[in-house]
């Protein structure tokens, strides 16, 4: 009988042995406005995971503009001049007539924001503070929306996909990529091409001022009322000093109130151009069928003529340790997290491995800090590789008797000891079995491969993505102790130790 490790390495160098010999069919093509197209065709299933990414996140934002990238992620839900609308004239003029008001309510903000940095007032968003001008505006926009949202027809491009029997509509938003995905029977492949080409050449950007509203609702679900939301996004501000990550990707509330109709138009105009876009179908279909029918309703959308402004100030050498403590109503935790490098970069396969040693249930932290001393209740590592730059992390749990600060000393212990003797020949297969195994999974889904493909067009190209394997089947042990000895230096590191809040005295 094979036992149990022993029988995972067997399946998984079976999986290597298979992967090595497949490779995937990628078509490249670029259409006649600029707009890259990759076409994978796999004829198992009548479906076809569908996307396109575009090559524009926050880190392509600006103070005082941050969160746009996350809010047209939104907006590009809400239509068309044919859809999403009973009345497109009407909510054409609707729109110039909101955005009008809004110039006047900016005005009485600016006022009100004078009047908050004189200390004249405590907040200019507090409805107290409001002036009689301010009020009535107000309430004429109010108006205009009420008398547009009766106009609209809700999750109307949602509804054509699901009658079409398409499911998964979705989109996300980075840092350096917004991707919009759905999954489409082989045969509607036009009328995803068509509703997706519409929504690029004639967006309508309804209801923006009132989704300004739901994206600051959902920044307070997921950050202000989470126990670790506002430390995590404090620690993010702590690590970056040039490069454009120093912000969430959501935005700063200050920033998302104000942003408007122009500043989205503008920001569309560079970034969604078909020039900065790449679409992405892994299914059943013929590509000698699917191009020009691409070409027909995505080649009609003009070109950005000036291209994408190159985000280039780069990250200066960090020379000295930041700590950061913080007090929550959360578990205690601790996080150091080194800079490192972007996710194309050529010592990024090597933080990889190492990241997948010291990660996971059978990782070295694991087995050091929660088996072994018993001083964690979990514990990881993860490289995290970005287009402008990269954090590797290491984290850890104490145990209740604990606190970060006593399982500080044997987390960077265990990486000094890889950088000081390197990893066995067979830990290093081991780990790079398991990778392989899972990219072979990954590949072998539509879904998922058409994700990676997007992920790998929002950092650099689908190649990086394709040769991913291979760079990390190259990876040596000297390569892993080279890394670790240049990243994971105290100078280079950023520490944040989340503490329990102490419960006030009398308190339960």
């Amino acid at each position: 009988m094979i036992h149990r490790n022993a029988r995972s390495l067997a399946v998984a160098s079976m999986a290597v042995a298979v992967l090595s010999a497949q490779t995937i069919p990628v078509q490249e093509h670029t259409l006649s406005n600029g707009m890259r197209v990759l076409l994978v065709e796999r004829h198992d299933e009548p479906t076809i995971a569908a996307g396109w990414v575009a090559r524009v996140g926050s880190a392509n934002e600006h103070p005082g503009m941050t969160g746009i990238a996350h809010l047209f992620e939104h907006m590009m839900f809400k239509g068309t001049l044919t859809i999403g609308t009973r009345d497109a004239r009407r909510d054409a003029e609707l729109n110039v007539a909101q955005d009008q008001v809004q110039v006047q309510i900016r005005q009485e903000l600016d006022v009100l924001r004078e009047k908050q940095r004189r200390g004249e007032i405590a907040d200019l968003m507090d409805p107290k503070a409001r002036t009689p001008r301010l009020q009535r505006l107000l309430g004429e926009f109010d108006g205009l929306v009420k008398e547009q949202r009766a106009l609209i027809v809700k999750d109307e491009l949602d509804k054509l996909y699901k009658q079409a029997g398409a499911r998964g509509m979705n989109a996300n938003t980075t840092s350096d990529r917004t991707f919009y995905h759905i999954d489409v029977p082989a045969n509607k492949l036009e009328l995803w091409a068509w509703l997706e080409s519409d929504r690029l050449k004639n967006a309508v950007f309804r209801e923006f001022y009132s989704e300004r509203d739901v994206v600051l609702e959902e920044r307070r679900l997921r950050t202000d009322a989470t126990p670790t939301g506002k430390a995590f996004e404090a620690f993010q501000a702590l690590l970056w000093k040039a490069v454009p990550y120093t912000w969430p990707v959501i935005g700063w509330i200050s920033d998302i109130t104000q942003l408007n109709r122009e500043q989205a138009n503008a920001f569309f105009a560079t970034y969604y151009a078909p020039n900065n876009l790449t679409a992405i179908l892994v299914g059943d279909f013929q590509s000698a069928e699917a191009l020009p029918l691409l070409e027909r309703y995505f080649g009609r959308i003009p070109a950005n003529p000036k291209g994408v402004p190159q985000v280039i100030t780069q990250e200066p050498p960090q020379i000295a340790e930041q700590r950061m403590s913080v007090e929550v109503e959360a578990n205690p935790m601790l996080v150091a997290a080194y800079k490192a490098v972007p996710g194309v970069h050529k010592d990024a396969a090597a933080l990889d491995v190492l990241g997948a040693v010291l990660n996971g249930q059978s990782g070295r932290l694991h087995k050091s800090l929660v088996l072994n001393q018993k001083l964690a209740t979990s514990a990881g590592a993860e490289l995290n590789g970005m287009k402008f730059g990269g954090i590797f992390y290491l984290e850890a749990m104490p145990v209740p008797e604990r606190q970060p600060e006593d399982v500080e000393p044997a987390l960077y212990a265990e990486v000094e000891k890889l950088a000081r003797e390197g990893v066995s020949e067979h830990e290093l297969q081991k780990v790079k079995n398991q990778v392989q195994a899972e990219a072979f999974t990954r590949m072998e889904n539509t879904g998922r491969l058409r994700d990676a493909l997007a992920e790998a067009e929002g950092a650099g190209t689908y190649r990086d993505y394709l040769e991913e394997t291979a760079r990390l089947q190259a990876v040596t042990n000297e390569d892993v102790q080279r890394v670790a000895r240049t990243y994971f230096t105290k100078e280079n590191r950023n520490v944040m130790l989340v503490h329990r809040k102490a419960t006030p005295q009398g308190g339960k």
